[in-house]
C-alpha cells in the first residue's frame, strides 16, 4: 500500500486533485472512475501524504507554535458554525494561515479530505503538530456530528493551557532577569576587579590581606581554568540528560520533584490541574473513559502519575468506578478526591473533573505568587551578601596598604 497523488476532472467539469491510499496506480484510477470521475495524472507521492512525504526527515518533526494553532482551531470553528462546509472551511484557512508551514500543513489536509478521508485520519499525519488529544477529540465530533462544538472546546482547552503557560512565563521573568544580573556583576568583579588588586599589592610591596587571597585565588582559577567549569556544566547537563531518558531515570527523577519542601507541592497543582482538565474535555467531548484514560497518560509529564494510569483503568474495567482507583493511587490531593466522588454521584463526572482543572489553577497561581514573593527577596539577599563581602574585603585590602612602612 502506498499513498498517490492525482488530477481528475469531476462530472460538473471540475478539476480536482487529492490523495489516495492504494496497492498501485491502476486500483486509483479505477476508484476514480467509480466516483465518476476521469484520472487526468496519477503519481506516486513517496510517504504519508503529498506534503508529509515529501518533507525531509527534521521538518517533519517541525512543531508549530500553540498560538498558531490556538488561532487555527478557532477560525475553523467560527467558519464551520457559520454554516461553511469543511472542504470549503480548509480552503480559506489554507490562504489566510500566517504560519508557512502550518499552511503547507492544512493544505495536505485539505486534499486528504477531498480524498475521502476524515478530518480526524488527515490530522493524525502529523502527531507533531495535531496531538493525541486533539484528533481524538475531533473523532469524536464526527461521530456524534458535533464538529463545530468540539472544536470550541478545543479552542477553550489550548486557551486554557496558554494562559497558565504565559502566567509562568511572566512570572519567571524577573527572577530570572535579577539572577543573571547578579551573577553577571559577581563574575566580572572576580575575572576583572580583583585581579587589578593582585597589581596593587606587587607595586605596592604589601603583603595581601586573607579575604583578598580566597578572592584572588577563586579569581585566578576561573581565569586560568574557565574551560574545565564549561566542560563539568556541559558533561553534568549530558549525563543527567541522558539518564532522564530512561525510563527508570525519569520516574526517579519525577519522584524526587513530587517530594520536593516547597516545589513539590506546586508540581503536583499543576499534574492535577492538567489530568482534571485533559480528562474532563475528553469526556464532555464523548470520548471513552478508557480511551481518554490512555491519551491522559501521553498528555502528562510527570511519569509517576502517568504510571497510575494503568491501575485506574484496571480498576475502571472492573467496574469499580473512577474515583476508587484513583484514591488507591494517591495521586490526587484530598479536595480533588472529593470532588471527583461527587462528579461521580451526581453523573456529573466531566463537569466535575473540569472544575477540579479551574480550582487547582487558582491555587497554582497562588502558590506560585508567594514562591515569587519568597525567591526575589532571597535572589536579592544572597547576591548582596556576595556582593558586599567582595566590597568589603576590597576595602579591607585598601586601607591594609596605608600601614605598609614607606
Amino acid at each position: 500500500m502506498g499513498f498517490f497523488e492525482y488530477k481528475a476532472v469531476t462530472p460538473e467539469g471540475k478539476v480536482v486533485e487529492g490523495t489516495l491510499e492504494a496497492a498501485d496506480e491502476q486500483t486509483v484510477m479505477t476508484r476514480l472512475r467509480e466516483q465518476g470521475q476521469m484520472p487526468i495524472r496519477i503519481s506516486s507521492s513517496g510517504g504519508a501524504g503529498s506534503f508529509a512525504g515529501s518533507l525531509p526527515f527534521f521538518s517533519r518533526k517541525k512543531r508549530v507554535p500553540r498560538a498558531d494553532l490556538l488561532i487555527f482551531t478557532q477560525e475553523l470553528s467560527t467558519l464551520l458554525k457559520a454554516g461553511l462546509p469543511l472542504d470549503r472551511s480548509l480552503s480559506i484557512l489554507a490562504e489566510l494561515t500566517e504560519n508557512q508551514y502550518l499552511r503547507e500543513i492544512v493544505k495536505d489536509v485539505l486534499r486528504e479530505v477531498k480524498s475521502g478521508k476524515s478530518l480526524s485520519e488527515a490530522f493524525a499525519v502529523y502527531p507533531h503538530v495535531f496531538p493525541k488529544i486533539y484528533v481524538n477529540m475531533i473523532r469524536a465530533g464526527e461521530v456524534g456530528g458535533a464538529l463545530d462544538e468540539i472544536l470550541q472546546r478545543l479552542t477553550e482547552y489550548i486557551e486554557r493551557g496558554e494562559e497558565l503557560r504565559g502566567y509562568f512565563v511572566s512570572a519567571l521573568i524577573y527572577p530570572a532577569i535579577l539572577a543573571a544580573v547578579g551573577a553577571s556583576s559577581i563574575i566580572v568583579m572576580i575575572t576583572l576587579v580583583i585581579p587589578k588588586f593582585a597589581e596593587i599589592f606587587e607595586n605596592a610591596g604589601a603583603p595581601v590581606p586573607l579575604p583578598m587571597r580566597i578572592m584572588l585565588a577563586i579569581s585566578g582559577f576561573l581565569v586560568s581554568y574557565w574551560w574545565l567549569l564549561v566542560i563539568l556544566i556541559f558533561g553534568s547537563w549530558y549525563l543527567i540528560r541522558r539518564r532522564l531518558k530512561t525510563p527508570e531515570g525519569r520516574l526517579a527523577w519525577d519522584r524526587r520533584l513530587l517530594q520536593l519542601p516547597i516545589l513539590g507541592s506546586v508540581y503536583q497543582k499543576l499534574e492535577v490541574s492538567r489530568i482534571g482538565r485533559t480528562l474532563g474535555t475528553l469526556l464532555s467531548s464523548a470520548v471513552p473513559l478508557i480511551q481518554s484514560l490512555n491519551i491522559v497518560k501521553d498528555v502528562i509529564d510527570n511519569q509517576v502519575m502517568a504510571s497510575a494510569m494503568e491501575p485506574i483503568k484496571s480498576g475502571v474495567k472492573k467496574g469499580e468506578g473512577l474515583a476508587g482507583p484513583v484514591r488507591d493511587t494517591g495521586i490526587f490531593p484530598p479536595f480533588a478526591l472529593h470532588l471527583l466522588q461527587v462528579g461521580e454521584e451526581t453523573g456529573r463526572l466531566d463537569a466535575m473533573l473540569l472544575q477540579i482543572a479551574d480550582t487547582y489553577d487558582r491555587e497554582l497561581r497562588t502558590a506560585l505568587k508567594r514562591l515569587i514573593a519568597f525567591f526575589e527577596p532571597a535572589i536579592i539577599l544572597i547576591m548582596g551578601l556576595i556582593i558586599g563581602t567582595m566590597v568589603v574585603s576590597m576595602l579591607y585590602s585598601i586601607f591594609s596598604i596605608n600601614d605598609v612602612p614607606l
